[in-house]
């Protein structure tokens, strides 16, 4: 995947990578139901943390289709650049900037959004 700079697409993970990995925890109403949420949350996080020294750090980056909210994430439905930046650069690398530049054209409105969207540039104040 080295061939191809990270600033050709939007995926950026390209130099150095031997595997992706994903966590997932699954648990049933005979295990607590709702009530078991936070134990296995906290597993999760667990695990996460355990495997920290096999993964990128500063940022710790993340595949986009792996989604994960503890990478961070716009609560207020509303999404907010600066926040958006934080979760960006773990997902998309360098390319942030250039992602939200194009979905300025696209969808200026941020009509399709989501908790981990990329959002329009904000245009600088008009004078």
């Amino acid at each position: 995947m080295e061939e191809i700079s990270e600033s050709e697409t939007a995926f950026a993970h390209r130099g150095g990578n031997l595997f992706k990995a994903q966590y997932g925890i699954q648990w049933s109403e005979s295990d607590g139901g709702i009530n078991a949420t936070g134990r296995y949350v906290e597993m999760s996080r667990r695990l996460y943390n355990a495997m920290a020294p096999y993964a990128s750090s500063n940022p710790r980056e993340a595949f986009f289709n792996y989604r994960d909210l503890d990478v961070g994430s716009n609560e207020s439905g509303e999404t907010d650049f600066e926040v958006a930046k934080e979760y960006g650069a773990k997902y998309f690398g360098n390319n942030f900037m250039r992602l939200a530049s194009v979905k300025a054209k696209i969808d200026p409105e941020n009509f399709f959004k989501n908790e981990q969207s990329i959002p329009p540039l904000p245009t600088p104040p008009s004078h």
